[in-house]
C-alpha cells in the first residue's frame, strides 16, 4: 500500500479508537478557558485593592502561634482583580485549608468552592489528569501524542495540490451524506488544523513538563545557597512590597513562605508585558532575615530555554494573546469537537454505503 493509503487507514482507525476520549478533553478544555472568571463571578464581594499589610494580618489570624498552622503559599485568583487563594498547611493533612480572600484580606470563601461555579474545579482536574494523578497525566499525554499524529496525518492526506485550494475549501451542501461530511471534514481541517496542532502540541509538552525541562535544560530558578541565615523577621507585606517595587507596574502573582535555616520569601509578580497574564513568571527572592533582594529573575529577559518552558502554558491557554487568544483557544476546542463528530458521521456514512 502507498504511504497515503496507510495514513488514511491510520487516521480513520486511530480517530475512531480515541474519539470519545478526545471529545472529553476538547469539551473540558472549552469549558475551562474562562474558569477563573466564571468562578469569581459567583463569589460575592466588592472589589478591594490589594493591601499587603491587611493580607498579612489575615494570614496571621489564620496561622495563630501555637496552632501548628503555617502559611504555605498565596496565589492570585486570576479571575476578578485583587483576589487571592491562601494555602494554609497544618501538622496533620486534615488541618490543611484553602481560603479565598480579597485585596483587603477579607475572607470570601473558606474551604472548598461550592455553589453554581463548583463544577469548574473537577473539569480542570479532568482536563489535566482525569482525576487520576500521575497515571492520569500519562494517559492524557499519550492520547495527546496520538492526537498530534492524527492531525498531522490528516493534514498530509487533505493537503491540496497547487491551484486546488479553492476546491478543497468548498463544502458540499447537497448530495450523498459521505460526500458532504468529507467536504466539511477536509475544509475545517485545512483551515484550523495548523493552529490547532500548535496549541495541542504545547498541551502535550506541558503534560511531560519534567521531560521537556531535562531536554531543554533551562537554568534553575532557586534561592541562592548563601542566603542569610537566622530567624525570619521580615514579614509578608514588606517582602512582597520590595518585590513589587523592583518591577514598577507589576502585580502580585504568588508568594511562597520562607522556611529553613536560611529563610527566603519567593515572590512571583506579573509584569505588564509578560506572556503569562495571570501567573507571572518573574521571581524575586527576598531574605526573610534582613529584607534584601538576594536574587531575581526577569521573565522579560529570560534565556531562550527558560522562555520556551515558561511560554508553553500561556500559549496553550491563549493567555499569550490576551482575550483574543483565549477566545481563539476556545474556538480550537470547539473545532476539535466538530471534527470528531463529523469524522464519526463520515465513517458511518461510508460504512452504510459499503454495506449496500
Amino acid at each position: 500500500m502507498t504511504l497515503k493509503a496507510n495514513l488514511i487507514r491510520w487516521h480513520r482507525w486511530a480517530g475512531l479508537a480515541a474519539a470519545a476520549f478526545w471529545l472529553v478533553q476538547a469539551l473540558t478544555g472549552v469549558l475551562i478557558v474562562f474558569h477563573w472568571e466564571i468562578r469569581d463571578a459567583f463569589i460575592p464581594g466588592a472589589h478591594r485593592q490589594t493591601d499587603l499589610a491587611a493580607i498579612e494580618r489575615t494570614v496571621g489570624q489564620l496561622t495563630p502561634e501555637g496552632s501548628g498552622a503555617r502559611l504555605g503559599s498565596i496565589w492570585t485568583g486570576a479571575g476578578a482583580p485583587d483576589r487571592y487563594d491562601v494555602s494554609i498547611t497544618g501538622d496533620m493533612p486534615e488541618a490543611n485549608r484553602s481560603v479565598r480572600i480579597d485585596g483587603a484580606g477579607q475572607i470570601l470563601v473558606d474551604g472548598d468552592f461550592t455553589g453554581p461555579a463548583a463544577w469548574t474545579t473537577p473539569l480542570v482536574l479532568i482536563h489535566h489528569h482525569l482525576l487520576a494523578g500521575d497515571t492520569g497525566s500519562w494517559i492524557v499525554g499519550i492520547s495527546g501524542v496520538l492526537l498530534v499524529t492524527n492531525i498531522l496525518s490528516g493534514l498530509y492526506i487533505a493537503w491540496p495540490k497547487r491551484g486546488q485550494w479553492g476546491r478543497a475549501l468548498r463544502v458540499q451542501r447537497k448530495g450523498q451524506a459521505a460526500v458532504r461530511h468529507y467536504s466539511w471534514h477536509r475544509a475545517l481541517g485545512l483551515i484550523v488544523g495548523v493552529p490547532a496542532l500548535a496549541s495541542i502540541t504545547a498541551g502535550v509538552l506541558l503534560t511531560f513538563a519534567g521531560g521537556v525541562e531535562r531536554i531543554v535544560q533551562p537554568a534553575p530558578i532557586v534561592a541562592p545557597a548563601d542566603a542569610p541565615a537566622g530567624a525570619a523577621s521580615v514579614g509578608l507585606a514588606a517582602a512582597a512590597g520590595t518585590a513589587l517595587a523592583a518591577y514598577p507596574g507589576s502585580t502580585l502573582a504568588a508568594v511562597y513562605a520562607p522556611e529553613g535555616e536560611r529563610p527566603v520569601w519567593q515572590i512571583r509578580v506579573t509584569q505588564p508585558d509578560e506572556a503569562r497574564r495571570a501567573y507571572g513568571a518573574t521571581r524575586v527572592f527576598v531574605s526573610a532575615v534582613d529584607g534584601r533582594i538576594i536574587a531575581r529573575f526577569d521573565a522579560l529577559d529570560a534565556a531562550p530555554s527558560r522562555a520556551f518552558v515558561d511560554g508553553l502554558f500561556p500559549f496553550h491557554t491563549g493567555e499569550m494573546g490576551g482575550l483574543a487568544g483565549r477566545i481563539a483557544v476556545a474556538a480550537i476546542g470547539a473545532w476539535l469537537v466538530t471534527m470528531i463528530i463529523v469524522g464519526v458521521l463520515l465513517w458511518a456514512a461510508r460504512r452504510k454505503v459499503r454495506a449496500r
